[in-house]
């Protein structure tokens, strides 16, 4: 017991301090969980790396970044709360970047990656067919890298992003939806492969398009099926056939020194590698040869040998024993064979230089080429040649490069303005150029020159420098213009103005009793344009004793008497003071003394002879006096009444007229006359005023003088001393001018040198020569420095060295070399060495003097290498031997055949199959070669071409139709030459030059000619405006593209009419006194009352001293001619006299009848005293156009544009007259128009255009283009020119046809033709791997290869230089030919047609696919297991087209159709059309459509055939069929059971149809009887509803609910009424 508890208490002690312990470590794992938790608060966060710093660019630098410790609620703490070990580094090494370091660095991108589908889901990147309806989304991508560019290695991103931001590494992209695959349809089946009992036949089709963008994978392209035949087998036909059977060859491989013997029962296979057996791609092999030369020298070919297996197989695809397929021949085994040798090249040359140098708009990138060069040719089937030259573009950004210079049309200044251009060819102005103005035409040159540049501007000489005008973007400026030269103008001046009274010369210095008379006229237009002035302004003549003032007697008052009727009396006269102007002055101006101011008057007595007032005096007889001939004038008084009884008498008749002298100055008349303006000399007085920069607003050089000489002339004698001049009207005789500026020649630095050959030259070359040039920026002027002689340099260039010429020497044919006999031993069957085999030769390479050169230089100099090797036969003792050919016989002529023989050799004359000359023929005929050629033209004949040279310029450019334009020429055809037999050789074996020529002429063209323009007309209106006209007609019409005509009228004649004004007052009614009044009385002695007194009235000249002589009186206006005769009244003796009438005073404007004129009239005797005085006033009324007239100006039309006389086009004038028109339109002087102040707002002249008649100009021609096809009949050259100008006005219009054409010489075209592929042919055994092979013939053709009858065939050596055989196609390509029973691929079909890729009829690539397809035959069933697959081929082609397809469909049969897919052109195939969309093939309707004359519809209901309509049921499903009324039943009522038309009409229905009421008549309108009934049936309607509300209304009740109504359905049974 003791035991047990001290065992006890020590396992309670021991628990306890477990459970202690246990709770210790609790503890301390939580204490220690929470200072990690506490840890895991806090965490280290970096910021973003600093700048790379450091003294030195490159690797070194530090870059720095802030490190601090963050809580996870955001705030900052103590670095000592995060963990050390996780501290992110705050410091780290980097490659600091410097500006020079763009230069080191760039950004490399890779290509674009293929566009890959955009995910719908995450990891979902499958094509969705049913979703997809033209394209997809897709993401293509790519790599950039920062690299160094001398090394091309990669180098940190961040170096390039310090100067250009990083590329784009991914962009959007679409994917098309994707194409299944689209096969044709199936061909007809296959006979059947056993002409007795059960056989296979097959049908197959072809891929039309490939899968594309993960579509369906093509179907089977073959379908099989037993076939069974009627007729039984035979015995033994149904047994297994034997078939020869031969592999393909081994490779070529050198014989060993122990060769290894292999036999067998069945076969024989020599082939060293079982992969063999599929390698069906044919090998040309090499030959070892026994002379060596030096690597560089010459090349070594070897011969080796090859062979293959023969086996005999069985028709269900088993081997069997050789000798049951036992023949006459075995096929060969071995043969020999050309070693394998690969192409070797040189290596790659440096990168040239990158083709863009500098940084331009365009962002295209630049070019850098590398190439290597041939070190062997492959032979024997060798690895080709790799590409000789490698192209990549570099500088794509071009950031670092410097600006490309730009370039920028600059032009020179305009030339002289010329108008000779713009003369028709009939111009008699041709002759005289000096005297032409108006519109011309000048030219300037236009030349291209580099763009100044602040980085260049130190090289202004260069930029300066013309350079290529290609390098100019932009059109080039305008190098003609139309310009103007002004139009002289003659001074213009008025008519004289009436001599003046006689003054001084000076009125402020009166001296002598010497004065002058004067008269003016003034300037109209000043002259423009000439060196002449305007005539003399001013004449004078002499005169005596000059007044400068004199008195006027403004107003001669009436005589009337103070006291009494009579007697004598005084009359107040007013004076006034006037200078020679007429101007009032002072009274002191007039020294003279008054007149008397009162004037002593008579008033007659009532029994006094009574005067009338003196008239006017008339015109002086003479314009001026001389000693023969004085002027004079009169005046002349009436006696108005005879005296009575003791009255005064009457004066006699001298003394009722006065004379007196007028224009009593002397005959001679005197002016001063000016010469022209001397030319602007410099003025040394004015060294101050030239200082300064400009004169009077003008910038000016220098300010100088002109001077004139200024005489005194008298009229019609000549020069006279000055003081018979006054020297107050002498004109100044110097005036200040401007001096133009000095103006030097400015002309273009030379351009650079044309470029020289860098490389070397052929033997016969001419020396090449370079030149540079300059242009004439501007020309000198004014004395300024003048241009230089020399503006195109010219010299040779280097010499450079020959080049080097090359040739191929082939050596002559060593021995045949056949397989060793090593080989050849350990064949079963094999015997004597002899047979097939290879020989070869050396070819070298020499220079033109014989010297051995590299092989390279030859093959890229010399054309293609001749052939090393050929096939040769070594004769077995069995074999035909024969001597070698004979020479050919000679030729006799053209037409002829030569031959050459051979003879039997040895034991070969004895054997009998020698002698088949069939097979070998022992003599060879061919056609004699023939220098005879025959010429005949081809072709039509070229546009007329005009010698070269007789091209001229002029103003720089062709004018069309000039001179150099037209005349002889020469037109060529061109001639074909050719051989006697049809080959078509080179031309110059036939004629020079290849065409035939022949003399033609180019017609001149000839402008339109007009006569010179008729006088002017006379004007049409003799007063006022009116029109004048003149004309041209025409003589010549145009013809060859001469100047066209102007506009004519149906007379062929073109008018110009200009308004024109006549003086209404150049022609004056002048009358004569009024004769004294005669009394016609009986009376006598009476001599008194009324009478006639008469006047004489002529038509005079108006000038403007006085009324010149007499003209006809139809020159004046004959309305306004005064009265010759008028009623007269003499007064009694004591009868008032009475003065005659003043003038009536004048209507106020404007005219109205309430206003009234007046006129008036004073006694001039009084009466006696029982008589009165008449009225001395009259007043009428103002009547418009009676005597009231208003006035108004008129403007007449514009003119034609008028030009000058010596002016062609240009600035002209239009011009218009102003009309002073009376009220009652008669045209009246324009003062009555001036007097009422009346506003002139109109322009009577503004400038016009007439267009310049501008030919058209054409550029040079150009040089002859090459011609369009080297060889053949298509060949065409070419020439062309532009239009620079175009014809304008009535200028020659530009030609229809700006190029010309002629054939190029007829040069034959020589090809390498392919023959088409023969059959597969296995050599020596009936099935296995065989050659098919084609010919590759030279021929000549015409160059149109689709007329097979022009290629003949030619020698081979006219094709070397085309193509390389060794380069061209394949002449062989492998086949094989399928064994009895073996599954086999059928040949390949033809290429589909090309397919675009396109998205809504619009192409996705520019490049199409199509497609061909190989399908599998089985022959036996046994065989199917060890069938190939079906393959397929897609190449890209041009020229594709978009072709959608869609779902075609047959018309219904029994509710069944056919359904296909079918392309747009028209082709059924399998595939290409969606099958969501397929429409069904058969259609179902529930439930049946059992009714009669129903049908299933597409839309799954049922419905009625043609001539009839349903009829539904409430529910909505065919209740029964009725047909469709026709012309005999209207239209019955189908929606009651009247009108429905069940299948089969009783008799009595029909009885009812014909005499029921009919409510259409025959014309299909409603009978009259019909509205009738209707109206009648509503009166009824309402009578009946009235009468049923009053008999069935009842007393007031309960409201209960109506009874439930029955519902109301409607069937719409197809009746248009519902």
């Amino acid at each position: 017991m003791i035991l047990r508890d001290e065992f006890g208490l020590v396992a309670g002690t021991w628990q306890s301090q477990s459970y202690l312990l246990l709770f210790m470590s609790l503890l301390a794992i939580h204490t220690q969980a929470d200072l990690e938790a506490q840890k895991d608060k806090h965490s280290w966060k970096a910021g973003q790396w600093g700048r790379c710093m450091g003294e030195d660019c490159g690797p070194g630098g530090v870059q720095t970044r802030t490190v601090w410790c963050v809580h996870s609620e955001g705030w900052t703490t103590l670095h000592s709360n995060c963990k050390h070990t996780g501290k992110p580094e705050s410091q780290r090494q980097c490659f600091k970047v410097c500006e020079w370091h763009q230069e080191l660095f760039e950004w490399e991108v890779s290509e674009w990656g293929s566009c890959i589908l955009v995910p719908y889901s995450s990891n979902d990147q499958k094509l969705r067919t049913s979703k997809c309806v033209t394209a997809q989304h897709g993401i293509q991508q790519r790599k950039a890298h920062c690299i160094r560019k001398t090394n091309r290695t990669v180098v940190t991103d961040e170096i390039c992003e310090f100067f250009t931001p990083r590329p784009t590494i991914e962009q959007a992209c679409l994917i098309p939806c994707p194409h299944d695959c689209v096969v044709s349809e199936f061909s007809p089946w296959s006979a059947c492969s056993k002409s007795c009992g059960t056989g296979l036949q097959h049908r197959t089709r072809a891929v039309l398009a490939p899968p594309m963008y993960g579509g369906s994978n093509c179907p089977n392209l073959t379908e099989t099926r037993t076939c069974n035949n009627h007729l039984s087998c035979s015995f033994g036909e149904d047994e297994y056939k034997y078939s020869l059977k031969v592999g393909p060859w081994s490779e070529c491989r050198l014989p060993h020194q122990k060769e290894i013997r292999l036999s067998g029962r069945t076969m024989l296979d020599f082939s060293t590698e079982s992969a063999e057996k599929n390698n069906v791609k044919p090998q040309v092999l090499n030959h070892h040869h026994h002379h060596r030369y030096h690597q560089s020298k010459s090349w070594d070919i070897e011969i080796g040998y090859q062979t293959r297996q023969v086996r005999c197989t069985r028709s269900d695809g088993r081997n069997a024993m050789l000798s049951l397929c036992t023949q006459d021949s075995a096929p060969v085994t071995f043969e020999s064979c050309i070693m394998p040798r690969d192409c070797e090249t040189s290596d790659w040359s440096p990168w040239s230089p990158c083709s863009k140098t500098c940084r331009s708009m365009d962002l295209s990138p630049g070019y850098r080429t590398r190439t290597r060069s041939l070190k062997q040719i492959p032979a024997g089937g060798g690895e080709d040649c790799p590409a000789l030259e490698e192209k990549e573009a570099c500088n794509i950004g071009g950031d670092l490069l410097p600006q490309c210079p730009r370039y920028v049309w600059k032009t020179t200044e305009w030339g002289e303005c010329q108008v000779t251009p713009l003369l028709s060819q009939q111009d008699c102005r041709q002759s005289n150029h000096s005297v032409l103005c108006g519109g011309g035409i000048q030219r300037r040159e236009a030349y291209c020159v580099q763009s100044p540049d602040d980085a260049i501007s130190h090289k202004g000489k260069e930029v300066s420098r013309p350079a290529n005008g290609r390098l100019c973007p932009g059109p080039m400026p305008l190098v003609a213009q139309l310009c103007s030269i002004p139009c002289p103008e003659e001074c213009l001046v008025s008519a004289w103005s009436s001599w003046g009274p006689c003054i001084y010369e000076n009125c402020k210095d009166p001296q002598g009793r010497k004065g002058f008379r004067l008269r003016r006229r003034q300037v109209i237009r000043e002259p423009t344009g000439t060196a002449n002035s305007c005539p003399h302004l001013v004449e004078t003549i002499p005169c005596e004793e000059p007044t400068c003032y004199e008195w006027h007697v403004t107003e001669e008052p009436i005589c009337v008497p103070n006291k009494g009727t009579c007697g004598y009396e005084t009359r107040t006269q007013k004076l006034v003071c006037k200078n020679n102007q007429g101007e009032d002055v002072s009274d002191d101006q007039c020294m003279d003394d008054p007149p008397p101011s009162r004037l002593p008057c008579e008033v007659p007595c009532p029994m006094d002879c009574v005067l009338s007032y003196w008239s006017a005096w008339g015109g002086c007889s003479h314009s001026c006096s001389s000693k023969n001939a004085e002027g004079k004038q009169s005046r002349n008084r009436l006696i108005l009444a005879l005296p009575g009884e003791g009255g005064k008498p009457c004066p006699p008749a001298s003394a009722l007229e006065e004379w007196r002298l007028c224009n009593d100055h002397p005959c001679t008349v005197f002016f001063w006359e000016v010469s022209p303006w001397a030319s602007c000399i410099e003025d040394t007085s004015m060294t101050t005023l030239n200082a300064t920069s400009n004169w009077n607003g003008k910038p000016t050089c220098a300010v100088g003088i002109q001077t004139r000489k200024v005489i005194c002339m008298k009229v019609n004698v000549g020069q006279v001393i000055s003081k018979r001049c006054p020297d107050s009207t002498r004109p100044d005789p110097i005036r200040p001018c401007l001096l133009p500026c000095k103006k030097d020649c400015m002309v273009t630095p030379f351009s650079e040198w044309t470029p020289c050959p860098t490389t070397c030259q052929p033997a016969n070359a001419t020396i090449t020569k370079q030149s540079r040039y300059r242009i004439i920026i501007q020309n000198s002027a004014h004395g300024g420095h003048e241009c230089p002689d020399t503006l195109y340099e010219e010299r040779e260039c280097e010499a450079l060295p020959i080049c080097p010429t090359y040739r191929w020497k082939p050596h002559k044919w060593h021995q045949c070399t056949i397989v060793p006999d090593s080989v050849r031993i350990g064949i079963i069957g094999a015997g004597e060495a002899c047979g097939q085999g290879l020989e070869t030769r050396v070819v070298t390479c020499l220079r033109d003097d014989d010297e051995t050169a590299d092989m390279t230089e030859c093959l890229q100099r010399a054309g293609p290498m001749p052939s090393m090797a050929k096939r040769c036969k070594v004769p077995c003792k069995d074999d035909c031997t024969f001597t070698t050919w004979s020479k050919f016989t000679s030729c006799t002529g053209c037409g002829v055949t030569r031959s050459r023989k051979r003879s039997l050799t040895g034991r070969s004359k004895k054997r009998e199959k020698c002698h088949n000359t069939e097979l070998y023929p022992q003599v060879e005929m061919e056609p004699c070669p023939c220098d005879e050629y025959v010429s005949q033209p081809y072709g039509n004949w070229s546009d007329c071409i005009l010698p070269e040279g007789r091209v001229e310029r002029q103003l720089g450019m062709k004018v069309q139709g000039d001179s150099n334009e037209c005349g002889p020429g020469v037109r060529y055809r061109a001639s074909t030459c050719s051989d006697p037999d049809g080959r078509l050789v080179d031309p110059s074996l036939c004629s020079s030059s290849g065409y035939i020529e022949e003399s033609c002429a180019i017609p001149c063209p000839f402008d339109c000619k007009l006569s010179e323009w008729s006088s002017w007309s006379t004007c049409s209106s003799p007063c006022g405006s009116g029109v004048k006209v003149r004309s041209k007609w025409l003589r010549e019409k145009p013809f060859n593209g001469g100047r066209p005509c102007p506009k004519l009228d149906l007379k062929n004649q073109v008018y110009e009419a200009v308004p024109c004004y006549s003086e209404c007052n150049q022609y004056l009614w002048v009358t004569d006194p009024w004769s004294a009044c005669t009394v016609n009385g009986v009376d006598k002695a009476l001599d008194c009352g009324e009478g006639v007194q008469s006047r004489k009235v002529k038509c005079v000249n108006n000038t403007a001293d006085s009324p010149g002589e007499i003209v006809d009186n139809t020159l004046c206006d004959q309305e306004e001619m005064p009265f010759e005769a008028q009623i007269c009244f003499r007064p009694c003796p004591g009868d008032c006299v009475m003065s005659q009438w003043g003038e009536w005073s004048i209507c106020p404007q404007p005219c109205d009848p309430k206003s009234v004129q007046e006129r008036t009239r004073h006694p001039l005797r009084f009466p006696t005293a029982d008589n009165n005085c008449p009225e001395d006033s009259q007043n009428q009324s103002c009547v418009l156009n009676t005597n009231c007239f208003t006035y108004q100006y008129n403007v007449t039309d514009w003119s034609t544009c008028q030009l000058s006389d010596n002016a062609v086009c240009g600035q002209g004038t239009r011009t218009r007259l102003l009309d002073c028109v009376r009220s009652d339109g008669k045209p009246v002087e324009l003062r009555y128009c001036k007097q009422m102040e009346l506003e002139k707002k109109w322009k009577l002249t503004i400038h016009c255009l007439v267009e310049c008649p501008v030919n058209c100009q054409l550029s040079e021609w150009s040089p002859w283009t090459e011609c369009s096809y080297s060889c053949g009949l298509q060949g065409q050259m070419m020439r062309s020119r532009s239009i620079t100008q175009q014809a304008r006005g009535e200028g020659r219009p530009c030609p229809a046809h700006l190029a010309e054409a002629r054939q190029c010489p007829v040069k034959p075209c020589y090809k390498w033709m392919l023959g088409e592929w023969s059959q597969c042919q296995v050599e020596g055994a009936q099935c296995g791997e065989g050659l098919r092979v084609r010919n590759l013939t030279c021929v000549v053709h015409n160059g149109s290869l689709s007329d097979p009858v022009s290629a003949k065939q030619v020698e081979e050596e006219m094709c070397e230089a085309k193509l390389m055989k060794a380069k061209g196609q394949e002449l062989q390509q492998p086949c094989s030919v399928p064994c009895l029973g073996d599954c086999h691929l059928t040949e390949w079909s033809s290429w589909s047609s090309c397919q675009l890729t396109c998205l809504e009829g619009r192409s996705f690539e520019t490049t199409g696919r199509q497609a061909r397809s190989r399908a599998v035959v089985i022959q036996a069933i046994e065989n199917q297991d060890s069938c190939p697959q079906q393959v397929f081929q897609t190449q890209t082609c041009k020229e594709g087209k978009c072709l959608s397809y869609e779902w075609r469909t047959s018309p219904w049969t029994d509710n069944e159709r056919c359904v296909w897919c079918q392309r747009s052109d028209g082709v059924n195939v399998t595939g290409g059309c969606f099958l969501e969309n397929r429409p069904s093939t058969i259609r179902h309707c529930h439930p049946p459509c059992t009714k009669p004359f129903s049908h299933c519809t597409q839309s799954g209901v049922c419905g009625c055939g043609k001539g009839y309509v349903e009829v539904m049921t409430a529910y909505g499903f065919l209740d029964y069929c009725t047909k469709i009324p026709g012309p005999d039943n209207k239209k019955a009522d189908v929606k009651t059971s009247a009108g429905k038309l069940k299948p089969g009409t009783s008799t009595i229905q029909d009885f009812l149809k014909e005499w029921s009421i009919q409510p259409f008549g025959p014309d299909g309108r409603v009978k009259i009887w019909v509205y009738g009934v209707t109206a009648g049936g509503f009166l009824l309607i309402i009578l009946i509803t009235a009468m049923s509300f009053l008999v069935c209304k009842k007393p007031k009740q309960n409201k209960s609910s109506p009874p439930q109504q029955k519902p109301l359905s409607l069937a719409y049974d197809g009746d248009v009424d519902m």
